[in-house]
């Protein structure tokens, strides 16, 4: 079986700044959430929006919210795709916390921060037109870390 062609122009590889790791994540609202329970790893999209140097999200209640409470360390990632050698992605890795409307000033202060910062994405959210009401369970990302990653072909400018 024959080989592919090679590139004609070999593909460079460089480290995003960290304005750049930001400007992806306020760019984008859905990414791809990894986290772990004893021996297994999953995987989900999540909608979510980057406020205050934090990502915030919903989810229903459920398997996801339990095993989060106990295991509630995360990774996300986000990708800007145009080709094989054409694409930038961000990873963040942090700690997730469920936000609630009870409990103390400085605990409802942050959830409705949270639900402000929602509704930049979806208007509706919390009220009588939410198109995802089943998803009550507001959640912040705390980021411990940010790495990024861009591939450009030689001779193409970084942007």
């Amino acid at each position: 079986m024959a080989m592919p062609p090679r590139p004609k122009r070999a593909p460079s590889f460089r480290d995003l700044s960290r304005a750049e790791c930001e400007g992806m994540l306020a760019r984008h609202n859905v990414g791809r959430l990894a986290y772990t329970f004893h021996d297994r790893v999953d995987v989900e999209p999540i909608g979510y929006v980057y406020a205050d140097g934090a990502l915030v999200f919903r989810t229903a209640p459920g398997s996801k919210v339990e095993t989060l409470a106990h295991h509630p360390w995360v990774a996300l990632e986000i990708d800007e795709v145009e080709g094989p050698f054409d694409w930038r992605s961000v990873v963040v890795r942090g700690t997730v916390y469920r936000l609630q409307e009870t409990g103390n000033e400085a605990e409802l202060r942050a959830y409705l921060a949270a639900v402000k910062s929602l509704r930049r994405l979806v208007p509706e959210t919390f009220d009588e037109a939410d198109p995802v009401p089943f998803r009550s369970v507001v959640m912040k990302l705390h980021i411990d870390g940010m790495t990024g990653r861009a591939a450009r072909r030689e001779g193409d400018h970084f942007v």
